[in-house]
C-alpha cells in the first residue's frame, strides 16, 4: 500500500522479498553455534593446554570447593584414612622400639610400663589412632608417662587431627552453602521476544523468583556475544557488547517481589537496531543475561545467568499477563509464566523501520495526498505482507 502512495521507492518491496528469501536460506544452512552461556547458567568453555598447572596448589581451598561433589568426598575419606594410617604406623614403631610388642608370660612377673597400654599388632595401633583424632577414647588404650615421644606425638595427633577437621568441613559447608543454589529457583523464560512498546521495537524476556525471600538489590546486566572483525581486519570470535536495560529509575536494579518482563529498547544505540526478523535469524549471535544480588537469608551475593540464541527469540509476540488480583492481593499463575501470543508487528528492522518513518514524515511535509482508505498505520501493515 505504501509503494501505491508513492511513500517508498519503486521496487522495494521486490527487493526486500528477494533480500529476505536469500537470508533465510542462509539462516537454514548456517552450522549450529556453541553456546557461550547454557540455559541452565554454566559457562560452556572448555580450558586446554595450561601448562601452570601448580597454580591451582596455591589456593588449595577454592580448588576443593570448585572439585565435584564425588571429587571432594574422595579427598575428604581419604584425607582422614591417610592421617589415622600415618599416626597408626608412629605408634606401631613406638611399641616396637619399647618393647611393647614382644609377647609376655601372663603368670610372670609383670613387665615394664608400655608407652601405650594395650598395643600388640598393627591393628590396635590402628584404633588408637583413631580415638586420639576423633577423640573417642573407649578407655581401653591410652598414653602413660613412661615415654615422652608418645606424648609429642599425641600433641602433634591433635593438632593436625584439628586442623584436617576445620579444612574438610569448611570446604563441605562451603560447597552446600555456595550461592549458585540459590539460583536455582530462579527461573527465566525459556524463549525471549521482540514486539512493539511505546512504538518502538523492544527485546523482552520474563524473570521470576520461586521462594518468598527475596534477592536484595537485584540486578540486570545484559550482553550481546557475537563475532565481529575490526576495521584492520582482526577477528574477534567473542566480542562482548553490552545492552542497557530500560528502567524508570536510570538503573540497573530491580525489585524481584513477582515476576518481571526486563525490557530492551532497540534504538539507534542497540545492538539489534539493524535486524530484522529474518536477518536476525542468520545472525550468529547470544544474548546473555545475568541476574546478581544479595540472598536475604544468608547475605550471600548470587549470580544467576542464562542466555537466548536467535532461535529462541520470538519476532511478532508478547508474553501474557500471570498476576491477578484475588482477595485483596496479588496471585501469580506460574502455569503460564513463559506462554506468548502473537501480535501484529512488520518484519522490519528498528532501522528501516525509522527510515520508513522518515520518509513519511518528509511526504507529510510536502502535503502528499493520501489515498483513500488508507490504514493509519500503512508501514505495519505492509511489512506483515514482507
Amino acid at each position: 500500500m505504501l509503494a501505491r502512495k508513492g511513500l517508498l521507492p519503486d521496487g522495494f518491496l521486490l527487493t526486500r522479498l528477494a533480500e529476505d528469501q536469500n537470508q533465510l536460506k542462509t539462516s537454514r544452512t548456517r552450522a549450529q553455534r556453541a553456546r557461550f552461556i547454557t540455559k541452565t547458567g554454566s559457562c560452556n568453555v572448555a580450558h586446554r593446554n595450561i601448562r601452570e598447572q601448580g597454580r591451582f596448589l596455591q589456593d588449595v581451598f577454592t580448588t576443593m570447593v570448585d572439585l565435584k561433589w564425588q571429587h571432594s568426598l574422595l579427598i575428604f575419606t581419604s584425607a582422614f584414612l591417610c592421617s589415622w594410617m600415618l599416626f597408626a604406623m608412629v605408634w606401631w614403631l613406638l611399641a616396637f622400639a619399647h618393647g611393647d610388642l614382644e609377647p609376655r608370660d601372663p603368670n610372670g612377673e609383670p613387665g615394664p610400663v608400655p608407652c601405650v597400654t594395650a598395643i600388640h599388632s598393627f591393628t590396635s595401633a590402628f584404633l588408637f589412632s583413631i580415638e586420639v583424632q576423633v577423640t573417642i577414647g573407649f578407655g581401653g588404650r591410652m598414653v602413660t608417662e613412661e615415654c615422652p615421644m608418645a606424648i609429642t606425638v599425641l600433641i602433634i595427633q591433635n593438632i593436625l587431627g584439628l586442623i584436617i577437621n576445620a579444612v574438610m568441613l569448611g570446604c563441605v559447608f562451603m560447597k552446600t552453602a555456595q550461592a549458585n543454589r540459590r539460583a536455582e529457583t530462579l527461573i527465566f523464560s525459556r524463549n525471549a521476544v521482540i514486539a512493539p512498546r511505546n512504538g518502538r521495537p523492544t527485546f523482552m524476556f520474563r524473570v521470576g523468583d520461586l521462594r518468598k525471600s527475596m534477592i536484595i538489590s537485584a540486578t540486570i546486566q545484559l550482553q550481546v556475544i557475537r563475532r565481529t572483525v575490526t576495521a584492520e581486519g582482526e577477528v574477534i570470535p567473542v566480542c562482548q557488547l553490552d545492552i542497557q536495560v530500560e528502567n524508570p529509575l536510570r538503573s540497573n536494579g530491580i525489585f524481584l517481589v513477582s515476576p518481571l518482563i526486563i525490557s530492551h529498547t532497540i534504538d539507534r544505540g542497540s545492538p539489534l537496531y539493524e535486524m530484522s526478523a529474518l536477518s536476525l535469524a542468520a545472525e550468529d549471535l547470544e544474548i546473555i543475561v545475568i541476574l546478581e544480588g544479595v540472598v536475604e537469608t544468608t547475605g550471600i551475593t548470587m549470580q544467576a545467568r542464562t542466555s537466548y540464541t536467535p532461535d529462541e527469540i520470538l519476532w511478532g509476540r508478547r508474553f501474557v499477563s500471570i498476576i491477578t488480583e484475588e482477595d485483596g492481593r496479588y496471585c501469580v499463575d506460574y502455569s503460564k509464566f513463559g506462554n506468548t501470543v502473537p501480535i501484529r508487528m512488520p518484519s522490519l528492522s528498528a532501522k528501516e523501520l525509522d527510515q520508513t518513518r522518515g520518509i513519511q514524515d518528509s511526504a507529510n511535509d510536502t502535503h502528499l495526498q493520501p489515498v483513500a482508505n488508507a490504514k493509519p498505520m500503512d508501514c505495519w501493515s505492509t511489512a506483515e505482507m514482507v
